[in-house]
């Protein structure tokens, strides 16, 4: 059974997967275990927090006895595709087809520990593992066979899912010849050598995803289709400002309603139905009474999404030093002009299509959990707290989650589900409502960067001061060739919750960093991409991207504001180096923005899968430019005043440019496999700010770049 029919036969029938433990699981499964522990793997940023490393197994392989090969991931399909990029890490090293591995994610009864699925690290930090643990298993697969034959190792070879002798192809043995009947599990020392990247066959070739069909048909299986007998929808009771608690709720009339069931629990009110419409419906007749919370309402009375950048900076501590080199005062002095700006972005919201959702069914002390999460584990263990049972008592099983974004990372709406499931003794499905997903979302932090700068007389820059506050420091360290520089972070007094947001820091940072590189550029009577090349070392990886992104535009070197409209960015992320060139329309009538044109190059160091990686590119071109021209939250004194895309608009179809996208080869010495799922959002905000400029002359320091 592939795993997208295993979830929708898990929705229809909730006991077609019995609770068992990993233990029990392990010794039912037949075929060949390979098991990787991650206290064996150098690449300690890769490794979970909280001392699990120690007692889990980070990538866990299965060949069976049919020769079918599955691999187990923590990690959670968030529509970035990784369900095909980590089988084609597997299929390469074992030598298999690709489409003979099947990829089960995100189920804590039947997958190792995962910490979660954020920062674009499932290929950098976690496909490693599998591509070690595969190359193990090819090894144990070659010294069954060596055993049975009684042959040295060394006159064995591996291809197409079978091991035979080198100087006799046709004495072989399939992988399902060797697993057949037996539970093996075998560590060999030394491990095996992965395969080298000049013998790759898989990776680094485009193969479709598996899940489109679903998706595009409506048959993939989302956290809000599930359904269960006797399932009630639950809503809960929500205040109109983060500042304010309950002081009382009169739930006298819901209690009259048919088919309606209330939960009171302290200051948790909720309402229960059998459709969803009916409890929103019940809901809404109940009275509550709020008032001030006296430890958060009173620091934040006044603080709005106009005064926040002023209360940021003077509530901010001590700045503290990220990077520095050189000598400012000395850059300064050879400095013919010194450049001073300060830049700002507001808050803003995850907005993912699906919406926070869990259906949680309680049978006896087993609970089952169908949550859209980003951290599946994690959801375990506060649901567990929660009720008060044993984590080992609680099974997460994570379906497709339409949208993440780094939001998905908290797990409110199944600790509600829970609490619900418990009170009533039937299943519970909580999905948040577009208003509720806005109000509780944590938010990209707003910003303020101030930037001092300087550029000698032959164009080179030789001063850089910069401070962020809010932002945090991702992408706040400079890359150009600068001799006197420093960059300091400061953290101000947030009256909103702020978390992680897609490359979280650095497309604030990228977006003033580089609308200053522009700054100079003009100032120098120099065009913005020979500047960007003038002070970048002649090694640095980002002439490479700037370059391959220029040819891709057929850009033409102009001196800003040349009045054609185009802007220039680069940045890095996640290891990984991109450039974009834009080219923008300005109403000048009205100062709408038309995004016409947006190339990127990206130079992600081995890529898995090409046509993935590009897809990849594309959302986050049509999601950055949502933070660049529309999206920002409007509030005041912790109320949330723009909840739904009625006025919290994000970019449609009808707003998308041309994209045009260029994969950088690697460098022979770069054989890793870098992040791709953020790198492409962070320049967004700036290559479209500096093509504005260049069409208009007039330099927007704010984002998002309304009109006005």
């Amino acid at each position: 059974m592939r795993y997208e029919e295993y979830l929708i036969e898990e929705f229809r029938d909730p006991g077609a997967s019995s609770g068992i433990t990993r233990r029990e699981f392990l010794a039912a499964t037949g075929g060949i275990l390979i098991l990787f522990h991650l206290g064996d793997l150098e690449a300690a940023p890769g490794r979970p927090g909280g001392g699990r490393e120690e007692t889990d197994w980070n990538a866990f392989l299965r060949i069976g006895e049919d020769g079918s090969i599955t691999l187990f991931s923590g990690k959670v399909e968030l529509g970035q595709g990784i369900h095909v990029a980590l089988a084609q890490v597997v299929a390469e090293e074992l030598d298999v087809p690709v489409e003979r591995v099947e990829t089960i994610q995100a189920d804590t009864d039947r997958c190792p520990f995962d910490a979660g699925t954020f920062g674009s690290r499932s290929i950098r930090f976690h496909a490693p593992l599998l591509r070690m643990a595969a190359a193990e298993a090819r090894g144990v697969l070659v010294q069954i066979a060596a055993e049975q034959w009684q042959l040295p190792t060394e006159k064995l070879a591996v291809k197409e899912g079978k091991v035979f002798v080198a100087a006799e192809p046709t004495r072989a043995l399939t992988f399902a010849a060797l697993a057949r009947g037996q539970r093996i599990e075998r560590h060999l020392d030394p491990r095996p050598e992965p395969e080298p990247m000049g013998r790759y066959t898989v990776v680094g070739t485009s193969v479709p995803r598996r899940d489109a069909v679903a998706k595009v048909t409506g048959a993939a299986q989302y956290a809000g289709d599930i359904r269960l007998p006797g399932l009630l929808y639950g809503h809960a009771l929500r205040p109109a400002n983060h500042h304010f608690r309950l002081v009382k709720a009169d739930t006298t009339e819901a209690r009259k309603l048919p088919g309606v069931r209330v939960v009171e629990e302290g200051d948790f009110v909720a309402v229960l139905a059998e459709h969803p419409d009916a409890a929103e419906a019940a809901l809404a007749t109940v009275k509550a009474e709020w008032e001030p919370h006296p430890e958060r309402h009173p620091p934040f009375a006044d603080v709005d999404d106009k005064s926040i950048y002023d209360h940021l900076v003077r509530t901010a501590g001590d700045a503290r030093t990220a990077a520095e080199g050189g000598d400012l005062e000395q850059g300064a002095k050879e400095s013919v002009q010194v450049f001073e700006e300060t830049y700002y972005n507001a808050y803003v919201a995850h907005a993912p299509i699906e919406p926070h959702t869990a259906t949680v069914n309680i049978e006896g002390d087993r609970v089952t959990v169908w949550p859209s999460t980003q951290r599946p584990f994690g959801c375990k263990d506060e649901v567990a707290r929660e009720l008060g049972v044993p984590a080992r008592n609680v099974h997460v099983i994570t379906p497709y989650v339409g949208g993440g974004f780094g939001g998905k990372s908290r797990n409110q709406q199944a600790i509600e589900a829970a609490r619900l499931a418990k009170a009533t003794g039937l299943p519970v499905q909580v999905a948040w409502t577009r208003e509720e997903e806005t109000f509780y979302d944590t938010f990209r932090p707003a910003a303020v960067i101030r930037i001092r700068s300087g550029v000698n007389g032959e164009g080179k820059i030789v001063l850089w001061d910069y401070v962020v506050y809010n932002a945090g420091e991702r992408g706040a360290p400079q890359f150009y060739d600068i001799a006197h520089h420093r960059t300091r972070t400061a953290s101000g007094r947030s009256p909103l919750a702020t978390g992680p947001w897609r490359a979280p820091a650095n497309n604030s940072n990228t977006f003033a960093r580089e609308q200053q590189i522009d700054l100079m550029a003009m100032k120098a009577g120099v065009d913005p991409v020979t500047f960007r090349l003038r002070n970048l070392a002649p090694d640095a990886p980002a002439r490479r991207v700037l370059e391959a992104a220029a040819k891709q535009f057929g850009y033409r070197p102009a001196t800003a504001p040349s009045r054609r409209g185009i802007g220039v960015a680069v940045g890095t992320d996640s290891d990984t180096w991109v450039a974009h060139i834009a080219r923008v329309q300005v109403d000048r009538r009205t100062g709408k923005v038309k995004v016409e044109r947006v190339v990127c190059a990206q130079d992600m160091g081995l890529c898995i899968n090409p046509e993935g990686a590009k897809t990849q590119m594309e959302g986050c071109i049509a999601m950055g430019l949502g933070y660049a021209l529309y999206e920002g939250i409007r509030f005041r004194s912790g109320e949330v005043l723009n909840r739904n895309f009625h006025n919290y608009p994000i970019a449609r179809f009808s707003d998308l440019p041309r994209i045009e996208t260029v994969i950088v080869d690697p460098t022979p010495e770069d054989g890793r496999a870098h992040g791709g799922g953020e790198p492409a959002i962070i320049c967004m905000g700036a290559v479209i700010a500096n093509a504005i400029h260049d069409a208009t002359g007039v330099r927007r320091c704010h984002l998002p770049i309304t009109p006005g």
